[in-house]
């Protein structure tokens, strides 16, 4: 798993660039970043939001790897230091992952953390 650090703490693997790059061609835009966002809600009180947005908020903190956009608003930022997005494709597991040493706990369904 290689990966790229940025100033904003957020982590984001090789793998991981090259699905949302993939995902962007599918679509035919290039005018999108990755948003990744923290939100309440959860069994565990907090949850990770990934998408595509055409959006720039005030305190946005946007960071460029290897080609993608990826933008975290200034109140998710501190949950999201040192975090790392990836991208797996198993027989077991499809889809992004965030490793994020912040989160203290989770919960059972693993959608959600604290």
């Amino acid at each position: 798993m290689t990966e790229t650090s940025t100033q904003s703490g957020i982590n984001l693997t090789d793998a991981a660039a090259q699905k949302v790059k993939d995902l962007l061609e599918q679509e035919g835009r290039d005018d999108l970043a990755l948003r990744v966002a923290v939100q309440p809600g959860g069994c565990s009180g907090l949850i990770y939001q990934l998408f595509f947005d055409e959006r720039s908020l005030d305190g946005d903190v946007a960071t460029d790897f290897n080609g993608v956009s990826v933008v975290t608003d200034r109140m998710s930022a501190p949950y999201l230091v040192g975090a790392t997005v990836d991208f797996v494709d198993t027989i077991e597991k499809q889809g992004f992952t965030i490793d994020n040493p912040n989160a203290t706990g989770s919960c059972a369904c693993g959608d959600s953390f604290s």
